[in-house]
């Protein structure tokens, strides 16, 4: 009984006149592993990334912070800086950020309850945790 590959197992390689021989690394990189689950690697890293709870004002706290935004608002037009922390929600998860922000307060708009500053910032009155004036 004859081999079906009798005709062929003795010729050489084909060379293709058209492609230059890949070296030894490029062969090598065909075998290299792939990522076989796209976005695996973000979604374990959104996982681990921690957001803290908002924090609830207590009633002095509270009181305390409305007297500051009352100050803020007598003395807008002297162009008043203040340093402000706020909580910042997270978009894609419970929780969110506190962050700090230092600069002249433009305005204090009670009708869309927010506090503009004048590098841009626009931060919602309610999640105003803290404010101190300069």
């Amino acid at each position: 009984m004859s081999s079906s590959y009798e005709d062929i197992i003795f010729l050489s390689r084909p060379i293709s006149e058209k492609y230059p021989k890949m070296s030894i690394h490029q062969r090598a990189a065909q075998f290299l592993p792939f990522a076989a689950l796209t976005g695996y690697e973000a979604a374990i890293a959104e996982t681990g990334r921690l957001t803290e709870p908002f924090r609830e004002l207590d009633d002095n706290r509270k009181e305390v912070l409305d007297a500051k935004l009352q100050e803020l608002q007598h003395r807008l037009a002297e162009q008043p800086k203040a340093c402000v922390t706020y909580f910042e929600p997270d978009a894609k998860k419970a929780g969110g950020a506190y962050h700090t922000v230092s600069g002249i307060i433009m305005n204090i708009d009670h009708l869309r309850h927010v506090l503009r500053m004048e590098s841009g910032e626009i931060i919602p009155i309610d999640h105003i945790f803290a404010v101190s004036i300069e």
